[in-house]
């Protein structure tokens, strides 16, 4: 594995230190992070945040550990916390290097002490282990550390007087039961120290920068009713296994949890079998979204970290990556049951919610996607025993989709005369551009969107060919398609701009630049004559391309908004407007070394069109890629600090187009 490196040079300060953050995922939808000098700047940070129903119910347990030495009259604070007033707590001074190989790693050194801690999840559990190290210098010293409990939904915040618990301990184990949830106990447990009450019972006043940045509440409230100290002689070499968990039974040596993870992630690696070290970061950071869901019994994918949920078009875009070139195959199975299991009226769920919620079916393009993946499943495995599997289970849910597509189903989706497909009407927003403030529709897509009908044409070949190979009658998809391609060329060509038009409708034809186009390029089955998909690959490079991806709208529109930030009203109607995304630019890499026919000069220029993307492994969420970043330059990460398709598009276009 290799390991992502960021030295004292860039966290000299406390605000520069807190511009990066990490995270790590358990399989069940749990996760930790911070940023990598430990203060937390979100209400979405903390060393343990379980889920109770997977992959949904995500709760904050442990927010962190407070850690400080005594050394004969001498105390060294290693803790690193924002208070309001600038009174920040700026324990990172001692930090010397954060070290990222799947897992975090901090490495601090004062006073002839050198210190650590690894963090990493028992797999499959809501149990996080941290490992302390300490090389003792020549004096005897003290360490102490405070666990911050909490008890609450990752999207919220805590006051003093919601943090109620039942407390005890007993030898090495503190137990806490929340007053929210008597069905929850939390253990605390320690290998070394003496646990004795803490003078303080709460840590009162965490201040979280990226809330106030975002105009959210940004105060946070921890409790904190025991401390626990170590006595470490000089010279002595001391090693504290640290367990925080909600599960009954747990492994109590973090250093065998961590060995585990390790063996573990190398293991992913092999099984991709990517001699290529970005590459490997990509399968790395492809894990943190591959998780259980608990109705199903199987695989799904979690959109985005920290607070998406699996989202339907998000999973059937990022699926190629996260599980077919990692060669993941049961799991991509699983996901694809998933999401068959939950098809109604032809519409494959838009996002599943919180437990005890029902699915969301607002999209378009998720029913579409899923033709895609089934496809490119196949085109990976190829055994008769997948052909089986989809012919029985997976099949007639295409049939289906087909279907209501033709015949109509919710939120006004249709076939129109012409054979391509209308989508949208009113307050509806059912494409990925699918921002509505209230009664604001951001970016009204109503009528027959391009990517829409691209996957559209796409889903009507892989039709014909799998009831050719089961041995169906093929030929009403196959006209149907020749119908779609005939009819897209005619509508969508804009000769003027030589390109595509964002949306048709019988109003007007909109102009917009965008980024949608480019699927009519990238897809496996596409309509469009050589010259023209030159024509679109070109036009979307010089108005979209940004750096770590393609900008939602062309920077020449009067509409055009380069900055995400603020409050949400503001972010919102950016969104869509300028924001560049990540995910798209694994489409256009491949649009664009279709169009150049793989011709090695084409493959080299693409290669340094990512070249930004493995740098930014070292930015943002350590070792992941970002949601969005800013239309304008810097081209600053925004939003979901780790997003499935952003890693899913990246690794599958460099793996399948570049390597």
């Amino acid at each position: 594995m290799q390991t992502l490196k960021i030295g004292k040079g860039q966290m000299k300060t406390f605000q520069s230190g807190i511009e990066r953050e990490w995270v790590i995922t358990n399989g069940l939808g749990g996760y930790a992070g911070s940023s990598i000098i430990g203060a937390h700047t979100r209400k979405h940070h903390g060393m343990l945040i379980a889920s109770l129903h997977p992959p949904v119910e995500r709760y904050l347990i442990l927010s962190k550990l407070n850690e400080f030495f005594q050394i004969g009259t001498k105390q060294i604070s290693l803790k690193t916390n924002q208070r309001p007033g600038g009174q920040n707590e700026e324990g990172q001074v001692y930090q010397q290097r954060f070290l990222y190989d799947g897992l975090p790693s901090f490495v601090y050194s004062f006073s002839g002490v050198r210190f650590s801690k690894t963090i990493s999840f028992e797999h499959g559990k809501n149990t996080v282990a941290i490992a302390y190290e300490i090389e003792n210098g020549g004096k005897e010293l003290e360490f102490t550390f405070v666990p911050l409990f909490n008890y609450r939904d990752h999207n919220e915040r805590s006051e003093r007087g919601d943090l109620k618990f039942d407390t005890s301990f007993q030898d090495k184990t503190i137990k806490l039961i929340p007053a929210k949830n008597k069905n929850i106990t939390i253990q605390f447990y320690t290998s070394e120290g003496q646990i004795a009450p803490n003078p303080e019972l709460y840590d009162a006043d965490m201040e979280l920068q990226t809330e106030i940045n975002t105009g959210m509440s940004c105060i946070e409230n921890n409790f904190t009713p025991y401390q626990i100290s170590v006595k470490v002689l000089p010279f002595e070499h001391k090693k504290i296994s640290v367990i925080a968990s909600i599960e009954d039974s747990f492994e109590k040596d973090a250093f065998l949890t961590i060995e585990n993870s390790k063996r573990r992630l190398t293991s992913l690696e092999m099984q991709a079998g990517l001699q290529d070290s970005f590459a490997n970061s990509l399968v790395l950071a492809a894990d943190q979204f591959i998780v259980d869901r608990a109705s199903t019994g199987y695989k799904t994918v979690l959109a985005g970290l920290p607070w998406f949920t699996d989202w339907g078009r998000d999973t059937m875009i990022a699926l190629q990556g996260l599980t077919l070139v990692t060669k993941r195959f049961e799991d991509a199975k699983g996901i694809l049951k998933t999401f068959a299991k939950y098809v109604k009226k032809g519409l494959v769920p838009n996002m599943f919610p919180d437990e005890g919620l029902e699915p969301l079916y607002n999209t378009v393009d998720a029913s579409l996607w899923y033709f895609y993946s089934v496809d490119q499943y196949l085109n990976y495995t190829g055994t008769a025993d997948d052909y089986a599997f989809i012919q029985n289970e997976i099949y007639p849910k295409l049939k289906e989709i087909i279907e209501y597509y033709q015949k109509g189903t919710d939120f006004s989706i249709h076939m129109e005369e012409d054979g391509l497909i209308h989508a949208g009407g009113g307050l509806d927003q059912v494409t990925w551009m699918d921002v509505r403030v209230g009664e604001w529709v951001v970016t009204p897509r109503h009528g027959k969107p391009v990517e829409i009908n691209a996957l559209w044409y796409n889903a009507l070949k892989v039709m014909e060919k799998l009831s050719t190979h089961f041995g169906e009658n093929a030929n009403s998809y196959a006209e149907l398609a020749k119908k779609v391609s005939t009819s897209f060329l005619q509508e969508f060509w804009n000769a003027e701009k030589n390109c595509l038009y964002d949306v048709v409708s019988d109003d007007e034809k909109d102009e917009k630049i965008r980024p949608n186009q480019i699927y009519a390029v990238s897809l496996p089955n596409t309509m469009l004559p050589g010259e023209m998909a030159f024509s679109v690959v070109q036009t979307v490079y010089s108005h979209l391309y940004a750096t770590y991806g393609l900008r939602s709208l062309s920077p020449e529109d009067p509409e055009y908004k380069g900055l995400y930030f603020g409050k949400l009203h503001d972010r919102d109607g950016a969104y869509h407007q300028g924001t560049a995304w990540a995910f798209p630019l694994g489409a256009f890499i491949t649009a664009y070394v279709k169009v150049h026919h793989h011709s090695p000069e084409s493959i080299l220029f693409a290669k340094k069109l990512l070249e930004p993307m493995e740098d930014h492994l070292l930015d943002g969420c350590i070792g992941s890629i970002a949601e969005i970043f800013d239309g304008n330059e810097p081209h600053i990460s925004r939003g979901c600090y780790a997003q499935a398709w952003s890693v899913g598009e990246i690794l599958r276009c460099y793996v399948e187009d570049l390597l």
